[in-house]
């Protein structure tokens, strides 16, 4: 404990501690600023970005897996480490040896900027923050390494600086300690006021809460009674907008004037087509309710959700461009540069695939797509559910490759069957006699004929099936059990409208979606 008190007393450890302040007002230094810029231009932002471009396959499906719609969170936390890490490191080696710290401090500089100026709908200028931000950690670094070189009692660097400057005053840990949580405390306050100055700076918020949407020409169908479960527990049949999943590319939701906004329809077509929003809002919207389906679900998980959404058929849209002979597919673009391949066919069909403005009533809430994003029933979100569109290529599948199907995903991703238990859950609890299951299942545009569910290895009963809305909407079901004591594992498994029942081959979501059968383990007392 003593070598370790005078570890963090000694000269190592203070470096790092500069490094930590140093990196602190690079990073605040550049909040503040970036408030005058795009969201994205800031260092944390950007760099996240970039790193979620370049995560392999894999590692999104651990990260989702584990974390689910925490996933970003977790991307924070672990940037936040490695910044803490690494400005420890260049503190120390800047303490020991400055050419090599200042070599550091600005390696680090241009990865930043360079992550900001290659982002989609960044300007060069947009650097700036990340500039300034830079040179300001620089010479807070030099002051407070000064700082250390001045304690004399130190040998190496500090005795030969020291000899340097004999009349300069020696600086002691008190006073090294108090410049450093100076340091903090204006970093932190830099960093609250850019937080605060970019709130007050952007109006999209204030605009999207004063829009009033239009009423639709053709208004989603009533929803039949008894649609929710009969088991006290399960999901409820809507999803609220503050409820439902988002995974997506984005670290911080695109900002986007509403007025601004434009969309471009162009590529394989014989008219090339601009839409701006107001063009949407005078348009004859539809109204439908959809359940949409992550790509990364697992077995089993939480990554599904049921809105009612209102906007502009996308098969209206085409027409207007009129896609040329050979066309195959749509790759649909987004502000911040996720891309998506969506069949052709699917898009002109009678699925209701639009242009979504509206989500359950209200507009599009910003982190699902305000103002414009795409709603496709039967395809997984990957390939589809493009937030923040703002083009539309129409193209063939052997000339382009979107975001993931870049990265080896499938190209046309449609749903599987799927069904869930929710009640009750994994490891649970539950009194001996009459237990009641349910969940939900989807197939969409087949819609859910028929549930099942096993309790351990007997045979397959079927379940009660909710009212069906429509094949576009997922299906809940309920199950009474006649529970005895002891360890059980319950499955269930969905038909689709085709009669194809859900497979039990289990199948990781790379490269087109999980398959398998759920099974719950619960214990009866």
């Amino acid at each position: 404990m003593k070598k370790l008190t005078n570890w963090l007393k000694g000269p190592t450890a203070m470096a790092a501690l500069a490094g930590v302040a140093a990196a602190a007002v690079v990073l605040s230094v550049a909040e503040l600023i970036g408030a005058f810029f795009t969201a994205r231009a800031t260092p944390l932002i950007a760099v996240g970005s970039t790193f979620i471009d370049f995560t392999p396959p894999w590692l999104k499906d651990f990260a989702i897996a584990t974390f689910g719609t925490n996933d970003k969170a977790a991307l924070f936390a672990g940037m936040g480490l490695t910044v803490l890490l690494l400005a420890c490191v260049l503190g120390v080696v800047a303490y020991r040896k400055w050419a090599l710290g200042v070599a550091g401090v600005l390696l680090m500089g241009g990865v930043i900027v360079a992550s900001v100026v290659t982002r989609a709908s960044v300007k060069p200028v947009d650097a700036v923050p990340s500039l300034i931000g830079t040179l300001a950690g620089l010479v807070v670094l030099r002051l407070l390494i000064t700082r250390l070189w001045r304690m004399r009692s130190w040998p190496g660097v500090a005795a030969d600086v020291a000899a340097k400057d004999p009349e300069r005053p020696a600086t002691t840990r008190r006073a090294f300690f108090a410049a450093t949580g100076i340091t903090a405390a204006a970093a932190a306050i830099a960093a609250t006021g850019g937080r605060l100055l970019s709130a007050a700076r952007n109006n999209v918020a204030q605009a999207r809460e004063s829009l009033t949407l239009p009423s639709p020409v053709k208004a989603a169908p009533a929803v039949p009674a008894g649609v929710q479960s009969a088991a006290p527990g399960v999901t409820p049949w809507i999803t609220p907008n503050n409820e439902f999943y988002r995974i997506d590319t984005a670290l911080s939701a695109p900002e986007i004037n509403a007025e601004e906004w434009e969309l471009r329809v162009h590529g394989l077509v014989e008219q090339e087509v601009t839409l701006t929003f107001q063009d949407l809002l005078d348009a004859e919207l539809i109204e439908s309710h959809v359940t949409l389906t992550c790509v990364s679900n697992p077995v089993g998980g939480n990554l599904a959700g049921n809105a009612k959404w209102l906007g502009f058929p996308l098969r209206e849209v085409l027409k207007m461009a009129r896609p040329t002979e050979g066309a195959d597919m749509v790759l649909s673009t987004s502000q911040d540069g996720f891309s998506a391949s969506t069949p052709l066919e699917v898009l002109q069909d009678d699925r209701d695939a639009m242009l979504a403005i509206g989500m359950n009533g209200e507009p599009l809430p910003l982190e699902h797509g305000y103002p414009v994003r795409m709603v496709v029933p039967g395809l997984y979100g990957f390939v589809s559910a493009t937030k923040w569109v703002v083009d539309l290529e129409v193209t063939r599948f052997a000339d382009s490759k979107a975001y993931w199907t870049d990265r080896g995903w499938s190209e046309r991703g449609p749903i599987k069957t799927m069904a869930r238990v929710e009640v009750p859950r994994s490891f649970a609890q539950v009194p001996a006699g009459k237990v009641a299951i349910g969940g939900t299942a989807w197939a969409q545009t087949r819609g859910i004929t028929k549930v099942e569910v096993q309790i351990d290895n007997g045979p397959w009963t079927e379940a009660v099936l909710s009212a069906e809305a429509s094949v576009v909407t997922w299906r809940q079901w309920s199950f009474e059990w006649d529970a005895t004591p002891g360890p059980h594992y319950i499955k269930a498994r969905a038909t689709d409208g085709t009669g194809e029942v859900q497979t039990e081959k289990r199948a990781d979501p790379v490269p087109d979606g999980a398959s398998g059968w759920q099974s719950v383990m619960v214990t009866v007392q």
